[in-house]
């Protein structure tokens, strides 16, 4: 997962536990809901120490054993810390997906799993008081993160609305369907959906294919206008639907800051990064993390995370791919060069944070801080 920040903050901050070394829990399986033939989630009890602490729009970390080796990936939560009593995520089944398809086929009530303390920024603070509309627009799984952040503002904000424009595949792919509904009839007036489907039925009454500039306008024109001041756009879901938008609305003149999205897959690497990896030799590396302080030697073929994860050293990580931010440190010398940098905002680059797992050294005197 990747991240541009709904509210760009610290990332010191970023979840519900304090700052420090990252907490890890072990959580029973309350239950497992089929949202459709390929799409799961997963209910968890609460930790023994009392509710999880967690923002709407976050994600957990699952730590398997799949095949004898341990495997970590990142789901969002679809749960909102203000209706749902128990934390949940939704994982829809992929091609290759060595964890998606494993809890797919194995998941069940009253197994134990690991996890990390959620994370990620893709997130705002919400107040009674308030006054916006957030336009949504999900493909696929993206809605996971959505489902929690429509629901917090519509229980917390009763001023705010929210339009939810969701693109399918059919309409036996549309996680979530009867909630959404049901939250629909609920809300009526502050909560407007829009279904979109690649294969739409004969009768179908929506909008079909793929978002193109004119469905796009014809859409806005049946969502409420309430002023570029008040809206604020998300989006989530498949890389190319994403750009797709992007593009769109930048062709609508919608300012870049108004927009803000979540990537569930990494991007195409930066070929100038991966050339100037090869040309760099082996450098030393110091890492400060809970208390300690670790020398590792990276090479030009491998991450600052790789080298130290193979030397023992068990630093926080998540996706591995510079999307989640959970390997992030401050590097306090020294140069690094990231593949991926869509994970962290401009302030944070500008203060010297970078990602491990995605971070080459490219001198011998670099310092980093994780935590």
């Amino acid at each position: 997962m990747a991240f541009s920040f709904f509210k760009k903050k610290d990332k010191a901050d970023q979840s519900g536990a304090a700052s420090g070394k990252t907490q890890y829990y072990k959580l029973n399986v309350r239950e497992v809901i089929r949202e459709t033939a390929d799409a799961i989630s997963i209910v968890f009890d609460n930790p023994e120490s009392g509710k999880l602490q967690y923002k709407a729009g976050q994600f957990l970390t699952l730590i398997e054993e799949i095949d004898g080796k341990s495997v970590r990936r990142a789901y969002s939560l679809c749960s909102s810390p203000y209706v749902d009593e128990y934390p949940a995520v939704t994982i829809k089944r992929v091609e290759g997906g060595l964890m998606s398809n494993y809890l797919n086929d194995n998941a069940k009530a009253g197994k134990m799993m690991e996890i990390m303390e959620p994370m990620g920024n893709f997130t705002t603070e919400f107040a009674a008081d308030r006054k916006r509309h957030l336009i949504m627009f999900a493909g696929g799984s993206g809605i996971t993160p959505m489902m929690a952040i429509l629901q917090s503002l519509l229980t917390q904000e009763p001023q705010s609305i929210v339009s939810l424009i969701y693109a399918n595949r059919n309409e036996h792919s549309i996680i979530f369907k009867d909630k959404i509904a049901s939250l629909q009839a609920q809300y009526e007036g502050r909560m407007h959906v829009h279904h979109v489907l690649d294969e739409a039925p004969m009768n179908w009454q929506g909008a079909s294919g793929l978002l193109n500039p004119e469905m796009l306008k014809e859409l806005f024109r049946l969502i409420p206008d309430w002023g570029m001041e008040h809206t604020t756009y998300l989006m989530c879901g498949p890389e190319g639907m994403m750009a797709n938008v992007e593009t769109i609305l930048a062709g609508l003149d919608i300012p870049r800051d108004k927009v803000f999205k979540e990537s569930f897959v990494s991007g195409t690497l930066n070929k100038e990064n991966k050339e100037s990896k090869k040309e760099s030799g082996n450098h030393t590396v110091k890492i400060i993390y809970d208390g300690e302080e670790y020398e590792i030697s990276v090479s030009p073929d491998s991450t600052i995370l790789e080298t130290a994860l193979d030397e023992g050293i068990d630093l926080p990580f998540s996706c591995q791919s510079g999307l989640c931010t959970a390997c992030r440190g401050k590097c306090l010398s020294g140069k690094v060069k990231m593949d991926e940098e869509e994970g962290l905002s401009d302030a944070e680059l500008e203060e010297g944070y970078v990602l491990t797992c995605v971070g080459h050294p490219q001198s011998d005197d670099v310092v980093i801080e994780i935590g």
